[in-house]
């Protein structure tokens, strides 16, 4: 079977129902969004969640409640792309041809790509934020833990979210703190970077922070296997070649991230980029090759962090480009790159590190000094934005 829209989606999360949203509002009515889920998750709540800071039911609803009125929803998964035909072959044998691509299938979590990982998740002292399962499970392995070792890892390769592993080491310290036993706990936090950030000014407080509680931050290094029968995980510092194994009672484990595989494995792939993601001009946001292509979200090659807060800026400048595209017209390289971490550095505070493609700092709201942690962005972080999600940046107003 062939089914033909002018715009198809492939993807039904932030990006790809943002950008349907926005395109309704503009008057496009032939638009299709590419979906097998039944379910839609608000991400970025999920390491609260693990924290102790909400309830995981608050951050699903129906992919139906969130589709915009108007927009077919073809209940599929996509397996390749012939952007030569403009086609898309979903995994039942069904063809979706269209005049225009818009590719946000969000990113493939490769738990199976450090030995051991999948098998540890099983044991009680293992969890990870970034499964909607597993976020409750963080939060009953913070509260069992009363002393020995607590490791929070990170890997090498971009990933959603990137302050997210810090996060919850921050949230986990605090709870300790609070119930007094954090001197009785060696927590270690695995970095795979040199600093605790890519942009100094926020790296400096994060080590504030990280020194306050007393963690041992463990700079250039990854998790590269885990053993969850004996509790032990090896750590390899990738600047010395080095490797040391440690016994953990709890362990929070951030998996290795990369475009999907169908993705990797079409046309629309980065060549020269073994993760695979889409290659897009990083300031229009249209394929350098399929000019009736575009990407955004964590699966495009755009060289800034994979945030909800990068897929709002980049939504709006990829729907002018892509209404351009469609008439004939020039495009313009309004996307510069920013993105936005609000990194959560106790429960009761967050550090709202906004940038650029240049690593600098590109506060967004006056008056106030976000660069430093402030109970206000956590009210934002916990309440505001989730509403800002659902009611404004899903319907394509924000």
């Amino acid at each position: 079977m062939t089914i033909h829209h002018r715009i198809v989606i492939i993807g039904g999360g932030n990006a790809g129902i943002s950008v349907a949203a926005r395109l309704r509002n503009k008057g496009e009515s032939d638009i299709a969004v590419i979906e097998p889920k039944d379910k839609h998750y608000y991400q970025p709540l999920w390491t609260m969640i693990g924290g102790g800071q909400g309830r995981i039911e608050s951050t699903e609803r129906d992919q139906a409640s969130v589709m915009p009125q108007g927009v077919a929803w073809i209940k599929g998964a996509a397996e390749g792309v012939d952007p030569e035909s403009n086609v898309v072959q979903l995994v039942d044998g069904t063809s979706v041809s269209y005049d225009f691509l818009v590719v946000c299938p969000g990113i493939q979590l490769d738990w199976d790509k450090t030995p051991g990982l999948p098998e540890a998740l099983e044991t009680p002292g293992v969890s990870s934020n970034y499964r909607f399962d597993l976020a409750p499970k963080t939060w009953e392995m913070i509260q069992r833990t009363r002393s020995g070792t607590a490791v929070f890892t990170m890997p090498s390769d971009p990933i959603k979210c990137g302050g997210a592993p810090q996060k919850i080491c921050y949230l986990a310290a605090d709870y300790w703190r609070q119930e007094g036993v954090l001197d009785d706990i060696h927590v270690i936090l695995v970095l795979p970077s040199p600093g605790m950030f890519g942009v100094k000014v926020f790296s400096d407080e994060l080590e504030k922070v990280a020194e306050d509680y007393g963690i041992d931050v463990r700079f250039s290094s990854e998790m590269t296997a885990i053993d969850g029968a004996s509790k032990t995980v090896t750590i390899r510092n990738n600047a010395s070649g080095e490797e040391e194994q440690i016994h953990y009672d709890m362990l929070h484990a951030v998996p290795k991230q990369s475009a999907p595989d169908w993705v990797k494995n079409s046309p629309l792939a980065d060549p020269d980029n073994p993760l695979g993601y889409v290659q897009v001009d990083p300031g229009t946001l249209q394929h350098v090759r399929y000019p009736n292509v575009f990407s955004l979200g964590d699966a495009s090659s755009c060289p800034n962090s994979k945030t909800g807060a990068a897929i709002r800026k980049q939504a709006p400048v990829l729907v002018k480009n892509l209404l351009a595209a469609m008439k004939g017209q020039s495009l313009a390289p309004d996307y510069e790159g920013y993105a936005s971490c609000p990194l959560v550095t106790s429960r009761k505070s967050v550090l709202l590190a906004e940038f650029n493609y240049q690593m600098e700092p590109t506060p967004s709201i006056p008056v106030i000094d976000t660069k430093k942690p402030r109970f206000d962005m956590w009210l934002l972080k916990r309440y505001g934005l989730p509403f800002m999600y659902w009611n404004l940046i899903l319907k394509g107003r924000a």
